[in-house]
């Protein structure tokens, strides 16, 4: 396999997802993240999700032991020295990146591509905290990881064509086909969807409806499986709030201001599904 090992920073929803994913297509997976109880919370995400995975594919013969034992955790960095190609799945914090990639770039074999996995972070700026900028390529993958058959791979200004042929062959081990699109702020989904999200929110404040109404409004008149604010609540209303802080920031323009109520469930601790309770609730 020509990505026998690779390794995954990041242990939240989507690092888990993505681990499951490789792991489920015979890769060898090590899982960094900076503490245990991080790393028992993702041991505790993946078995439920391989679970879930079981009941809605009950002909994929999927062996969950094996699954299980194909990943590695591990709150040390040293050990992503094997990997063949990484995947970055850390929280939407320029400063964090930066500091991730100063760290991977220094422990990770000079060939080793790194996939930046997000919704809004430049990949032209992620390069440019590495010595392998031609190396670095976009992967923004969909909640839940396993389950979705496109990922969004960003281009940066230093990406070289070969690292976007790395980049395909190495979705295809994963089951996986990919669009390549441009470096520019949310990219083509999230610059989308970040503004629609946000723009429910505002309805809801606004009081023009709820937020059960916006979704029903959604799946029954544009056959969407899910509404724009169950979307938010899957994905993470913080995640959704740095999302949208970042095309703030990027464009400087105020159609992405990130709604006050937004910003008030964030504070309140209503996450969405994660912490049962976002704009419905799952408890």
């Amino acid at each position: 396999m020509e990505f026998a090992t690779v390794g995954v920073v990041g242990a939240g929803v989507m690092g888990v997802g993505v681990a499951q994913n490789l792991a489920q297509t015979g890769h060898q997976v090590v899982v960094v993240d900076i503490s245990d109880e991080v790393l028992d919370n993702a041991r505790r995400e993946l078995r439920n999700s391989l679970r879930t995975y079981a009941l809605f594919n009950k002909n994929s013969g999927i062996d969950m032991a094996a699954v299980t034992r194909r990943i590695e955790f591990t709150t040390d960095y040293e050990l992503l020295a094997k990997a063949d190609f990484v995947v970055e799945n850390v929280t939407e914090d320029w400063g964090i990146k930066q500091q991730v990639y100063e760290k991977i770039d220094r422990i990770c074999r000079p060939e080793v591509v790194f996939a930046v996995n997000t919704s809004a972070i430049s990949i032209t700026r992620v390069g440019s905290a590495t010595t392998r900028a031609e190396r670095v390529v976009g992967m923004h993958f969909m909640n839940p990881v396993p389950m979705k058959p496109l990922v969004e791979v960003i281009r940066g200004y230093h990406t070289t064509p070969e690292t976007i042929d790395t980049a395909r062959r190495f979705l295809a081990g994963m089951g996986k086909e990919c669009i390549v699109v441009e470096d520019v702020p949310g990219f083509v989904s999230n610059r989308v969807l970040m503004l629609t999200i946000n723009e429910a929110v505002f309805l809801v404040q606004d009081g023009v409806t709820d937020a059960a109404s916006v979704d029903k409004i959604f799946k029954g008149c544009f056959d969407h499986r899910m509404g724009p604010l169950e979307t938010a609540d899957l994905i993470g209303l913080d995640t959704i709030l740095k999302s949208v802080e970042v095309l703030y920031e990027s464009f400087n323009d105020d159609k992405y201001r990130p709604a006050p109520l937004l910003k008030k469930m964030v504070a309140a601790g209503l996450l969405g599904r994660k912490s049962g309770e976002g704009f419905h609730r799952y408890r």
